[in-house]
């Protein structure tokens, strides 16, 4: 029996997903399990994997094509078995009107629309047009069928706000973005605009934080043939601190408050087309080699377009580390639902008080972004105070 591939809806309010590549050739034998797509979302550029065992047959996107969730793209087949036929006859633009009306009865056909009904376009992008004052008749569909999506609305608000007044003394032109630079600038947008942020800070000494990664570095270098950075101190005693705290790894949602009750802790990465968040999935339970580990390897895939679905969900709280920039302190966007991300800055020597006498210290500023309706100032303050005293005795609390 033939199994359809279709494009994956790897988040709730994904639309559409860009086939990036195909990782099999039309009549290649596959194995469930093993890489057939590279899909890119407004997170990534992620790899999907064989839903079964056979033949890629009946291949209907090619790569570069925009595809609405949920669509049929190729079919898994036995050895001699063809493609179902109606999967040729099928038009792509039937597929888009069942999606954009799941209550729809299958065997029902839409009604055709007609001039007065105005242009196809989803609800998302509807909804982005309305905000963005952007009129919809002016816009071309990139979408199957011609469908207007959200990714166009950006698109056409920003080339409007990229024209330059016929007074001005420089012209300006519009940069091609990729769909992941695009919904990134929606996302940050929607969640410094909807979420009720905070911010507290501390410096800290990292002096045992610096001496731990020395001693334990070597060790597990030795043994697992990777040193840990920074970052991955970072992430153990964040996860182990999210563990004690567990009302600044709990979410927002629609029905209120929620508690997670596991520590799934993202990790911003710096990619071409902007950033990524990688996550290291139970780290709270993880040693510093394992975290090493599963980080320098979500790193390498995330710069290589190799990540995973499983890559890059499911994290309760964020780290954004820019210290390898130097840079001293900043404030960083939380991902919703989160209920909060850590922004960390470079490690640099100070003059502080030391026992009471001026001393020079290699100190840090970490800056914590809180979700109001989840941590007040007192739980979040709390919480960055208990970090800042395991990074005191970074060596004991990693152990």
């Amino acid at each position: 029996m033939a199994i359809s591939v279709v494009m994956p809806a790897l988040e709730l309010t994904q639309e559409t997903g860009k086939l990036v590549a195909w990782r099999k050739k039309e009549g290649e034998r596959v194995v469930k399990g093993e890489p057939l797509l590279e899909v890119e979302t407004d997170k990534a550029v992620v790899e999907i994997e064989s839903p079964a065992e056979g033949i890629l047959a009946g291949i209907r996107s090619q790569e570069g094509a925009i595809i609405p969730v949920g669509q049929t793209i190729a079919w898994i087949v036995k050895p001699g078995e063809a493609a179902p036929a109606e999967a040729a006859a099928e038009k792509p633009a039937s597929r888009v009107a069942a999606a954009a009306q799941p209550s729809r009865e299958i065997g029902t056909s839409a009604p055709q629309q007609t001039g007065s009904a105005g242009p196809k376009i989803s609800p998302k992008a509807r909804r982005l047009a309305q905000e963005q004052g952007v009129d919809i008749r002016k816009v071309q569909g990139s979408g199957a069928g011609g469908e207007i999506l959200a990714s166009d609305i950006l698109a056409a608000a920003g080339s409007r706000g990229a024209v330059a007044p016929v007074a001005a003394a420089s012209a300006s032109v519009a940069v091609p973005q990729s769909s992941i630079a695009r919904l990134m600038a929606e996302r940050t947008t929607q969640s410094w605009t909807s979420v009720p942020h905070f911010f507290i800070g501390r410096d800290v000494d990292a002096g045992a934080l610096v001496e731990a990664r020395e001693r334990l570095g070597a060790k597990i270098e030795k043994a697992r043939g990777i040193r840990p950075t920074h970052t991955d101190l970072l992430i153990a005693l964040v996860a182990r601190a999210l563990a004690r705290h567990p009302r600044m790894n709990s979410s927002w949602s629609a029905e209120g408050l929620r508690q997670n009750l596991e520590v799934h802790v993202g990790v911003a990465i710096a990619v071409d087309d902007g950033v990524v968040a990688g996550v290291i999935h139970n780290a709270d339970a993880a040693d510093l080699g394992e975290i090493a580990i599963q980080r320098r390897d979500l790193t390498e895939r995330a710069r290589t377009n190799k990540l995973r679905p499983a890559d890059i969900s499911g994290a309760t709280f964020t780290i954004s580390n820019l210290g390898m920039y130097h840079v001293d302190a900043f404030t960083a966007i939380i991902n919703p639902p989160q209920a909060g991300i850590l922004a960390v800055g470079r490690i640099a020597e100070r003059v502080v008080p030391v026992g009471g006498q001026p001393g020079i210290r290699p100190m840090v500023t970490l800056t914590l972004s809180c979700d109001h309706r989840v941590v007040d100032g007192a739980r979040a303050a709390e919480f960055l105070n208990d970090l800042s005293e395991s990074m005191r005795d970074a060596e004991e609390h990693l152990r």
